[in-house]
C-alpha cells in the first residue's frame, strides 16, 4: 500500500549573509517539526529547500566586499548547509539555485510560459541612476513605503508591512549604492501576465478554509484588488539567462527563479537517487499534499505567484495545500534585520547554547498568529523553569532512581487509580498533540506535551518512590514502570521539537537504535520489562542571565551612526579643537568637540558624512559639552584620517555583521578604548576581522593613513 505523500517546501534563504533566529523561527524550525511528525505518522515526506544565489542582494554584497558573486554564494551556501545540519533541520535535499539542473528547469518553465502567451514583452520606464550610470533593479532602490511609512522599504517589497511594491510606488526613492535620487528611462522587459490568473486563483482559493486567517485574508485582498502583471526580467548580469531571443543581455528575475526551486529541487533529488521519475509521486499525484513554510513577507509569492506559474506551466502539477506562514520574530521589540545588523546570528548562537534549548524556546514562543519577541531574560526563564525544570528534571529523576535501584525496567504490577489516570493522560495528550500538529499548530501542541510533563512531576511527587521502595519494592516498581512509559511517550512526542535530547532519552531507556525511525503509535505502547537502563546524565544546562550578558561582545554596547557635519567652528578655548554641529537623522542635531584642526580644514569637514559614537557619556571639553565623539584613524607616523561612510544617510546605523546591536544607554570612554578597530589593507575599518558597514556599503578611511592604523 502506498504511503500518503507530503511535500514540504521551505523558503530559500539568500546566500548573501548568515542566517539569524528570525529565519529559523519563521520557516525552518516549523517545517522541520512538521516533517518529523509527518514521518512518524507514516507519511512519505519530501522536504526541500536551498540557498537562493541569484538576484541583487548577492551582487550588492559582492560589490561591497570587492569579490565576485560566486565567492559570496559559495561561502554562504557552505555556511547555511552546515548550520541546517547542526540545527537538526531534516531536509531530504538542501540545494542551491546555481546548479545546472535548476537553470535547465527554470528556463524550461520560462520558455513554456512565454510560448503559451503568459509572458510578453513591453517597453516600460525604469529607474536609472545617473551617478552610477546603470539601471537599478528593485533591490537597488530604497525609499519610504506608501502604505506604512517605513523609510527603508525596498523597491520590490516592504519588510515592515509585507506589501509587494513597484519601485514607482516608493516615496522619495534613492539609489541604494550612492543615495542619489534616480530618474526614469525607457527600457524593454518581459512581463508575467498575472492578471490572467485572477479567476483561477479565486476558484482555487475557495476551499482553503484550513489556511491561517492572516494568510487567507491577505491573499484574497490581493486578488480582489486586481493583480498587476509583474516584470520577470532584470537589467543585471548575475542570474539565469533569459531563453528568449532579443533578451539575452537580461536575467530572469529572482522571484521567478527562487520559487521554481521547489520543483527543480524535487527533480534533482530524484536524479540523485537514480530514480529520475520519482518526483512525480509528489507533483503529479492528486492525493499528495503540498505545504510551504515561510515568513509573512513571502506570502504573496507562495499564494499568488507560485500557483499562477504552476497553473500556466502544467495544470497536472499539484498546487499548494497549505501555506502556514508565520509572523515575525522580533528582538527586544525590534524586527530582525540583516542590513541593520539587528539579529542573533545562527553561527554564533549554536556555539553558545545547546541546539535543543534554542529549538524549545523558538517553538514555545513561535510567531504563528502574531509577532513574538526574543528576549534573553525570557530565554533563560523558559530554559530553566520549563525545559530543565519541568521536563529535564522529571526525566533525570525517574531514570536515575530506576538505574540506581533496579538497573532495568521493572515489572508492572497491579495499577491503582493514580497509575491509570496518568496512563490515560498519556493517551489523551498523544491525541491532542496529533490533532494540533496536523494543522500546524506547533506552539499549542508543545504546550500539551509540557502539561503532561508537569502532571508527571505531580504523579512522581505524590507516589514518593523513595519512600515506597523501603516498604514495598513491587509497588515501587509499578510506579517506576508507569513513569518510564511516560518518559518514553514524552521522548517520542518531543522528537519533532527536540531531536537531539530525545535520542539521548531513547538510549537511556535501553534502546540502541534511532528514535527518529519510530512511529507515533508507539507513544501509547508499553515499555519492555527487563530492558537495561543506561546511566543517565542531565539533558539540559541551567543558564544564567548574568553570564549571558557578560559573554556579549562589547561592540554590541556601541551606538555607532552616520552623522552629517552641518557646521564647523573653532573652539573658543582651544587651538587644536573644532566644534562640529552634526545631524544624526532621527536623533536630531547636536554638538561634538573634535581634535581635527591640525589635520582637516573647516571646508574639508563641513558637509561630509562621519561616523559618531552617539552613546558616549557626554563630556565637557575646555568648557564646551560634547555629546558624542567622531571616529578617526591614526597610524604610526601620526597621520590622522576621518572614517568615511560614503553616501549613507544621516542617522544610519554602522554595524558589524554577526554582532547584534544592543547599545547601552551610555558608555564610558575607558570602556570604549577596549574596543579595538583597525584599518586593513583595503582601507576598510574592521573589528575582529569583520568590516564596519552601513546600508550603502563598508566604512573606509581617507587616504591620509596607512593600513594598520588604529581607530580612536
Amino acid at each position: 500500500m502506498n504511503k500518503d505523500k507530503i511535500f514540504i517546501g521551505v523558503a530559500w534563504p539568500y546566500a548573501n549573509g548568515s542566517l539569524h533566529l528570525g529565519h529559523l523561527a519563521g520557516c525552518y524550525l516549523p517545517a522541520d517539526i512538521f516533517a518529523r511528525y509527518s514521518r512518524m505518522t507514516g507519511k512519505d515526506v519530501l522536504m526541500v529547500s536551498g540557498s537562493d544565489e541569484h538576484g541583487t542582494p548577492i551582487t550588492i554584497t559582492a560589490s561591497n566586499e570587492g569579490v565576485t558573486p560566486q565567492e559570496i554564494v559559495d561561502r554562504y551556501h557552505r555556511e547555511h548547509t552546515e548550520n541546517m545540519k547542526t540545527l537538526g533541520i531534516s531536509f531530504d535535499l538542501f540545494t542551491r539555485t546555481t546548479t545546472e539542473n535548476h537553470k535547465k528547469v527554470v528556463q524550461d518553465m520560462f520558455k513554456t510560459l512565454y510560448d503559451k502567451g503568459y509572458i510578453y514583452a513591453k517597453e516600460d520606464e525604469a529607474f536609472y541612476c545617473e551617478h552610477c550610470k546603470r539601471f537599478l533593479p528593485d533591490r537597488y532602490i530604497e525609499g519610504t513605503c506608501p502604505y506604512c511609512g517605513n523609510k527603508n522599504a525596498r523597491g520590490d517589497q516592504c519588510d515592515e508591512c509585507g506589501k509587494l511594491l513597484d519601485p514607482k510606488d516608493l516615496v522619495e526613492p534613492r539609489c541604494k549604492l550612492c543615495g542619489n535620487p534616480p530618474v526614469f528611462r525607457k527600457t524593454k522587459h518581459l512581463f508575467f501576465a498575472l492578471n490572467k490568473f485572477e479567476n483561477k486563483l479565486l476558484k482555487w482559493m475557495s476551499d482553503k478554509n484550513h489556511w491561517r486567517p492572516n494568510v487567507k485574508k491577505f491573499t484574497e485582498n490581493w486578488i480582489k484588488n486586481g493583480l498587476k502583471d509583474r516584470a520577470i526580467t532584470r537589467d543585471i548580469d548575475w542570474g539565469i539567462p533569459v531563453p528568449v531571443e532579443g533578451f539575452e543581455d537580461k536575467r530572469i528575475y529572482v522571484w521567478f527563479d527562487a520559487v521554481v526551486g521547489y520543483f527543480s529541487a524535487s527533480i534533482q533529488w530524484a536524479k540523485e537517487r537514480n530514480e529520475p521519475d520519482k518526483w512525480k509521486e509528489w507533483w503529479k499525484n492528486k492525493e499528495a499534499k503540498h505545504y510551504y513554510f515561510l515568513a509573512k513577507d513571502n506570502i504573496p509569492f507562495h499564494t499568488i505567484i507560485w500557483p499562477s506559474i504552476l497553473m500556466g506551466y502544467d495544470e497536472n502539477l499539484m498546487l499548494p495545500y497549505d501555506i502556514p506562514a508565520n509572523e515575525y520574530l522580533r528582538l527586544e521589540g525590534e524586527q530582525f534585520s540583516k542590513s541593520r545588523g539587528l539579529a542573533i546570528w545562527i553561527p554564533d548562537i549554536i556555539k553558545r547554547f545547546d541546539v535543543d534549548a534554542i529549538r524549545y524556546y523558538l517553538s514555545i514562543n513561535m510567531p504563528e498568529h502574531r509577532d513574538s519577541n526574543w528576549t534573553w531574560e525570557d530565554f533563560v526563564s523558559k530554559n530553566n523553569d520549563e525545559l530543565l525544570g519541568v521536563y529535564g528534571n522529571l526525566v533525570h529523576r525517574i531514570l536515575t532512581f530506576t538505574w540506581k535501584n533496579f538497573g532495568e525496567i521493572p515489572e508492572q504490577g497491579e495499577l491503582d487509580e493514580e497509575d491509570k489516570k496518568l496512563l490515560e493522560e498519556i493517551e489523551k495528550t498523544s491525541e491532542e498533540v496529533h490533532s494540533n500538529l496536523q494543522i500546524c499548530s506547533f506552539k499549542k501542541a508543545l504546550k500539551n506535551i509540557m502539561s503532561l510533563a508537569q502532571k508527571g512531576n505531580v504523579y512522581f511527587a505524590q507516589k514518593k518512590p523513595w519512600e515506597t521502595i523501603k516498604r514495598d519494592r513491587e509497588k515501587c516498581g509499578t510506579t517506576l514502570h508507569v513513569c518510564l512509559r511516560l518518559v518514553k511517550a514524552l521522548s517520542l512526542m518531543l522528537e519533532p521539537y527536540l531531536p537531539f535530547s530525545s535520542q539521548k532519552v531513547w538510549m537511556y531507556l535501553g534502546y540502541n537504535d534511532s528514535i527518529h525511525k519510530h512511529t507515533w503509535s508507539e507513544i501509547t505502547q508499553d515499555v519492555e520489562t527487563g530492558k537495561k537502563i543506561e546511566k543517565p546524565e542531565h539533558l539540559f544546562k541551567k543558564l544564567s542571565l548574568e553570564d549571558i550578558m557578560e559573554e556579549k561582545d562589547p561592540f554590541t554596547l556601541l551606538d555607532l551612526k552616520v552623522a552629517k557635519v552641518v557646521d564647523v567652528k573653532d573652539h573658543p578655548n582651544a587651538d587644536k579643537l573644532y566644534m562640529l554641529q552634526i545631524d544624526v537623522g532621527e536623533l536630531g542635531k547636536r554638538v561634538i568637540v573634535a581634535g581635527m584642526k591640525p589635520y582637516y580644514s573647516k571646508e574639508e569637514i563641513k558637509g561630509r558624512n562621519i561616523v559618531v559614537v552617539c552613546n558616549l557619556k557626554p563630556a565637557r571639553i575646555r568648557g564646551v559639552e560634547s555629546k558624542g565623539m567622531l571616529l578617526a584613524a591614526e597610524d604610526n607616523k601620526g597621520n590622522v584620517a576621518l572614517l568615511s561612510p560614503k553616501d549613507s544617510l544621516a542617522g544610519e546605523d554602522v554595524v558589524v555583521e554577526g554582532i547584534t546591536k544592543n547599545p547601552a544607554q551610555t558608555i564610558d570612554f575607558e570602556d570604549f578604548k577596549e574596543i579595538k578597530m583597525v584599518v586593513d589593507e583595503k582601507r576598510r575599518v574592521v573589528y575582529n576581522g569583520k568590516p564596519l558597514k552601513t546600508k550603502q556599503g563598508e566604512v573606509t578611511v581617507d587616504e591620509k593613513v596607512e593600513p594598520g592604523a588604529k581607530v580612536l
